[in-house]
């Protein structure tokens, strides 16, 4: 007869999963030694169990596969909770093995008695204290099906002397639905979208991450009706790429013309997108595309609110829509938005080669430049989301994650992590601020132990860049930003990491080079310009004010490296167009 633990293991391989993220201890024992006895998984030692949440959450994102992570009682599951908030907030399907006290101690106050299953009720789909061997398998599988049909988080609480005791019911052979259906619109909506697609005088496509696997849709739309094409952060890697409408990303790491062209449309088309800063929308003349109908409406007040996935939607409405003559909005929209990059590429162009410390804009380009074409980029919260949104070229085959939605800080290394041990073969690179790498900086021993190929290229200014800019844009003058210079390739080295540190831009390019070539894991700290800020797009009458009053640094607008090619590429489909550069 095998125990709790035993049978909980199968259900977690007929699932398809492969590997769980933890630290080993005390009532997690029985299910870590149950995975030691079984055959196609394995236990992945991370030394924060933080880190194996955002690990896991990485593995889901990227295979849309059920990710596992699990912590011991009390402590040890608690650590958990950043990385699946963040896992839970992306939406992709993670399940978390909380062990717990002995069931009969509960509520004694027992040495690290803690309610796991009331802790992690807000960062869950379904959250459930297992406490008899009875209830399983069908909680697991319960557990399974919420996280993967939901999209989110499941946790199931497990004390550790259930694990330990005999199952009393057969696992069986069923295997859980691990592959989500499309949701398709009810006819009467795609004929009102149709309608009202075909009414406006202009219109602007406004694309998020639920784009993935419609851009050959979405480019056929914005073809028949001349439209414009914006993006948010999360949809940049869906959409940008091969995009003869783009101009550029709204929001506060925004760029070009895509606050304007979402402003001054007839008609604003969201597609796939929970953009939350409301602030960026226009409030009005909105429609909205999205495959959960709990999002419908609750960022913008809506026109029209189709239930449909993306693609599903296109493919339906497409046929009804009909082609639009009058391109001189989108003309107008493409100018303004090369005209906007063109005039800010100089902020990383300018004495490169002689600015010391490091233009953090130019080493993010050289990157770009440098990466493989089907790279992984995991980014770091704070200014290297700005560097990621700003020079990251997409291509559809690159990969762009990180922590976009929770914006928690030291997300990128174990989301690195995950994201290698999901994709062995392929290049996978962490761009870490110096603040997010310190606070789990023991992950760069996670790295060391299994010789994960991890590049994990460190943008250290020695400041808290994006908290700086906060408070400057609301008038306060910057403190406890900066802090002491730390060398991170000495650290790295001891760990057992290849490393290399550049003060110099002229050595950017030959270090960058050494690092992605290197066939273990490599640091690269890049000591960069701590004044090196940027501002959005667009911001309010009340942020210029508190910024003039506190600003004693220098702010730069943000170059957009090889988006600007893209730009004055587009141009050339305006009819009689010229533009020099």
């Amino acid at each position: 007869m095998s125990t709790v633990a035993e049978q909980l293991v199968e259900i977690l391989c007929q699932a398809g999963v492969t590997r769980v993220y933890g630290v080993v201890g005390d009532s997690l024992n029985p299910f870590v030694d149950a995975i030691r006895r079984t055959k196609g998984i394995d236990w992945i030692h991370v030394r924060n169990e933080e880190a194996g949440a955002f690990a896991a959450a990485a593995e889901a994102q990227l295979t849309g596969r059920l990710a596992v992570c699990a912590g011991s009682c009390g402590p040890g599951n608690t650590h958990l909770i950043q990385g699946l908030y963040d896992a839970h907030r992306s939406g992709v399907p993670v399940l978390a093995i909380a062990s717990h006290i002995p069931t009969e101690q509960i509520g004694t106050s027992f040495f690290q008695e803690t309610h796991p299953e009331r802790l992690f009720v807000e960062c869950s789909h379904y959250c459930e204290l297992v406490s008899q061997a009875s209830q399983m398998p069908r909680l697991g599988r319960i557990a399974i099906q919420h996280a993967v049909g939901r999209g989110g988080v499941s946790v199931l609480v497990m004390p550790g002397d259930v694990l330990h005791r005999a199952a009393e019911h057969p696992t069986g052979e069923r295997a859980p639905v691990t592959v989500r259906g499309a949701v398709v619109p009810a006819d009467d909506q795609v004929r009102e979208l149709a309608g009202r697609l075909n009414a406006a005088r202009t219109v602007t496509l406004f694309c998020g991450a639920g784009v993935r696997g419609a851009h050959d849709a979405v480019m056929a739309l914005a073809g028949k009706l001349q439209s414009p094409v914006g993006h948010s952060l999360r949809g940049k890697e869906w959409i940008q790429y091969d995009n003869a409408y783009d101009v550029g990303m709204s929001g506060l790491l925004g760029y070009g013309a895509c606050y304007d062209a979402t402003h001054q449309a007839d008609l604003l088309l969201l597609l796939g997108t929970d953009f939350p800063y409301d602030a960026f929308l226009p409030q009005r003349r909105t429609i909205q595309v999205d495959h959960d109908l709990t999002r419908l409406g609750r960022r913008t007040p809506l026109d029209l609110a189709v239930h449909g996935d993306v693609a599903a939607t296109l493919r339906a409405v497409l046929p009804l829509v009909k082609q639009k003559s009058d391109r001189s909005f989108l003309d107008d929209m493409l100018r303004q938005h090369a005209g906007a990059l063109e005039h800010v590429v100089d902020a990383y162009t300018r004495d490169i080669e002689q600015h010391a410390p490091i233009h953090p804009e130019y080493a993010a380009n050289v990157l770009d430049e440098l990466a493989a074409d089907d790279a992984v980029f995991t980014v770091d919260t704070g200014m290297c989301n700005v560097w990621a949104a700003r020079y990251l070229t997409p291509n559809g085959r690159r990969r762009v994650i990180g922590s976009f939605l929770h914006g928690t800080m030291a997300n990128a290394l174990p989301h690195a992590i995950g994201a290698q041990f999901a994709y062995p073969g392929r290049q996978v690179i962490s761009m870490s601020g110096d603040g997010g790498l310190g606070m789990l900086l023991g992950e760069l021993l996670t790295v060391a132990l299994h010789r994960l190929p991890v590049k994990i290229i460190t943008f250290n200014n020695s400041s808290l860049g994006m908290v700086k800019l906060e408070m400057l844009v609301s008038g306060i003058p910057d403190f406890e930003t900066d802090h002491a210079s730390v060398d991170y390739a000495a650290i790295a080295r001891a760990a057992g990491i290849h490393a290399v540190r550049i003060e110099q831009p002229t050595d950017i390019r030959a270090g960058l080079e050494e690092a992605l070539n290197h066939p273990g894991p490599a640091l690269v700290d890049l000591v960069t310009d701590p004044n090196a800020l940027s501002i959005p797009p667009h911001i309010s009458g009340a942020q210029v004010t508190g910024f003039a009053l506190a600003a004693t640094k220098v702010v730069l607008s943000g170059g957009v490296g090889r988006m600007l090619e893209l730009a004055r590429s587009n141009l050339r489909n305006i009819p009689g167009a010229s533009f020099v550069r």
